[in-house]
């Protein structure tokens, strides 16, 4: 078993507007995710250094950041990071520089999770819809490019409102939707916009949104986890999710079914650095 999770940090900027990285790992360290994909996880000015001191990460948790040397002194690219518990050994990483109108971009890498060999795809998508599922093409025609077929998490802030369509209805056509509730705005939580999704050679276990004192003022947006494993058949995201496209449950969570094809016009191709996965 596998727990994956997503948090957008707001670069350590709490709920009260502190800069309190100190909070930020006490959320992590609640999570306890063998590997968690960051969003703002770098000041935005200046230098851009990681918005939680890398002495901090090593000296007060359980996690590594995975080194995509993007800059001196940043554990992201784009605000995108990856944080992997310090047993969990990096085989490879990537940095996707994805189409936009402003400064986007996502990362990879490839882990071995006490014997299971993942890959893992973190992001942090843009405000528009258009552009939004250009960048979501982009990594799926990335993913479909790698030589080696291996189990996949997908997860970020997609900034994605609707709960039918858009990005949804094109990461929904080959993946399936963790069902983790709302995340946004952490004090009254009222959209889904951070989700997980897994190749259909994982199942789902378990997933929700992390409630608590910590996580409730350390950013807007609480951090979101699933619990993994790999499916003993590949499952087909149509069926387990139905006809249609997002079933929205009482609660207000949410499972995404799946679209069609890409729709003309999103053709972009990606660009990556990085080792070679």
């Amino acid at each position: 078993m596998i727990r994956v999770a997503s948090y957008n940090m707001r670069k350590a900027i709490g709920t009260d507007r502190r800069r309190r990285p100190e909070r930020t790992l006490e959320v992590l360290r609640e999570l306890d995710a063998d590997v968690v994909a960051l969003q703002e996880a770098d000041r935005r000015f200046g230098s851009r250094m990681s918005a939680i001191p890398l002495h901090m990460i090593d000296e007060h948790s359980d996690y590594k950041p995975v080194r995509f040397e993007a800059r001196n002194g940043s554990i992201g690219w784009h605000g995108n990071a990856m944080l992997v518990k310090k047993d969990v050994e990096i085989l490879a990483c990537e940095l996707l520089h994805l189409p936009s109108l402003e400064p986007r971009g996502a990362v990879m890498s490839e882990i071995d999770v006490r014997g299971e060999k993942v890959r893992v795809v973190g992001m942090h998508l843009d405000l528009s819809g258009l552009w939004r599922r250009r960048q979501a093409h982009a990594i799926l025609t990335h993913l479909a490019g790698r030589e080696e077929e291996l189990p996949t998490v997908l997860m970020g802030d997609l900034n994605e409102w609707s709960t039918q369509g858009g990005c949804l209805r094109d990461f929904g056509h080959h993946h399936l939707f963790a069902d983790c509730g709302r995340s946004f705005h952490a004090r009254r939580p009222i959209a889904q916009l951070d989700r997980i999704m897994v190749s259909p050679n994982l199942q789902i276990l378990e997933s929700g949104a992390h409630f608590s004192a910590a996580s409730r003022k350390a950013s807007d947006h609480l951090p979101i986890w699933a619990k993994l494993r790999r499916a003993a058949a590949a499952q087909d995201p149509a069926s387990v999710r139905g006809s249609s496209d997002v079933l929205e449950t009482a609660s207000g969570s949410s499972t995404a079914a799946g679209g069609g094809a890409a729709e003309a016009g999103l053709s972009s191709p990606i660009q990556s650095r990085g080792s070679s996965l």
